[in-house]
C-alpha cells in the first residue's frame, strides 16, 4: 500500500474543515456606527413631531406666556385642551382689561381644569362653567335659541366670550358660538376667536343632549394654557 505524502494529508484536512469566519474589528465598528445613526434618526423624528404637536402646527409658532410680562405686547393665544381635542383661541387686544385680567388669573391658577360643557345648543353655542348656577346666561340660551332664525346676524361663529353678569358670581362662564349670533355684545363680553380647532368645537356641538340642552355624556376642559407668538 503506497504511503500518502504529508502535503497531500494537509490538503485533505483543509478540505474537510469548514471555512473559519472571523468578524473583524472594522465590521463591528461599522455596525455600531450604523446603529447609532439609526437611534439618532429616531430621536430627531420624535423631537420634531413632539414639538409640532405642542405648537399645534399650521404656521403658529407659540411659546409660554409669562403673566408678569406685558400682556398686550404681542398676540396672545389660549390653548383650550378638551376631552375632544385642542382649540386655539386668539384673544383680542381690545377686549375688556378686567375680563382679560380675570381670565389670565384663572388660567394660571388652574380654575378651568375639569370644567364641564354643561350647555350645548346645536347651531348656536356651547357653554362651559358652573352647571349648578342657573342665571342670566342660561336664561339667555333657553329664551333666545327659538327666536334665532328671526333675528339679523351681526357676529361670526367660533367667538369666545363670557357672561356679562360676571360681577354677580365668583365664577367665569365660557361660551363658544357655533353660528353667527344676533346682538351678541348685548349678551356676552366677547374676548377671543377660535383660529384652530373648529372641528373640535363642532364635535362638541354634535353630542346628544336632553331637552334643556345638557349633554348626556360628560365633555370637559382638561386645561387652558396661555401662549404667545414668538
Amino acid at each position: 500500500m503506497p504511503r500518502i505524502k504529508p502535503q497531500t494529508l494537509l490538503l485533505q484536512s483543509k478540505k474537510k474543515k469548514g471555512p473559519t469566519r472571523i468578524i473583524s474589528v472594522t465590521t463591528i465598528v461599522f455596525a455600531s456606527f450604523i446603529l447609532v445613526l439609526f437611534l439618532l434618526s429616531l430621536f430627531t423624528t420624535y423631537r420634531y413631531w413632539s414639538q409640532r404637536s405642542r405648537n399645534l402646527g399650521d404656521g403658529l409658532d407659540l411659546e409660554d406666556f409669562d403673566e408678569d410680562g406685558e400682556k398686550f405686547d404681542r398676540p396672545i393665544y389660549a390653548i383650550v385642551d378638551t376631552s375632544k381635542g385642542s382649540i386655539v383661541v386668539e384673544l383680542f387686544k381690545e377686549a375688556s382689561p378686567e375680563i382679560m385680567d380675570k381670565f389670565f388669573h384663572l388660567c394660571k391658577t388652574g380654575y378651568f381644569k375639569g370644567m364641564l360643557f354643561h350647555r350645548v345648543v346645536k347651531n348656536f353655542v356651547v357653554q362651559a362653567g358652573d352647571f349648578q348656577r342657573v342665571g342670566a346666561a342660561e336664561d339667555w340660551i333657553l329664551e333666545v335659541k327659538p327666536q334665532n332664525e328671526l333675528m339679523s346676524t351681526k357676529h361670526d361663529a367660533f367667538m369666545l366670550g363670557t357672561s356679562k353678569d360676571i360681577h354677580a358670581h365668583k365664577g367665569f362662564d365660557l361660551f363658544i358660538t357655533t353660528a353667527p349670533i344676533p346682538d351678541l355684545n348685548d349678551k356676552l363680553v366677547v374676548f377671543g376667536q377660535v383660529i384652530k380647532g373648529e372641528d373640535v368645537v363642532q364635535e362638541i356641538e354634535e353630542v346628544d343632549t336632553d331637552k334643556l340642552y345638557r349633554p348626556k355624556s360628560s365633555i370637559g376642559i382638561v386645561n387652558i394654557s396661555l401662549r404667545r407668538q414668538s
